[in-house]
């Protein structure tokens, strides 16, 4: 799975709009693998706020997942 795949077809609408935001945390994904990009869009299923989806791209941004 490349990145444009999982923007395209598995990512959230909040995640994608956050990510747009944080180059750092875009950079990280793409070197996620296959298996912890799932995890970390599953996580950010499990947020409820637009700050709390910032707090989670920003860990990723800051390489922290």
């Amino acid at each position: 799975m490349n990145i444009n795949d999982s923007l395209s077809n598995d990512m959230p609408e909040g995640l994608g709009f956050s990510m747009a935001m944080n180059v750092d945390a875009m950079k990280n994904f793409s070197k996620m693998t296959e298996e912890e990009r799932k995890r970390f869009m599953e996580e950010s299923r499990q947020v409820k706020s637009k700050s709390e989806m910032n707090q989670l791209v920003n860990r990723l941004g800051k390489d922290m997942f």
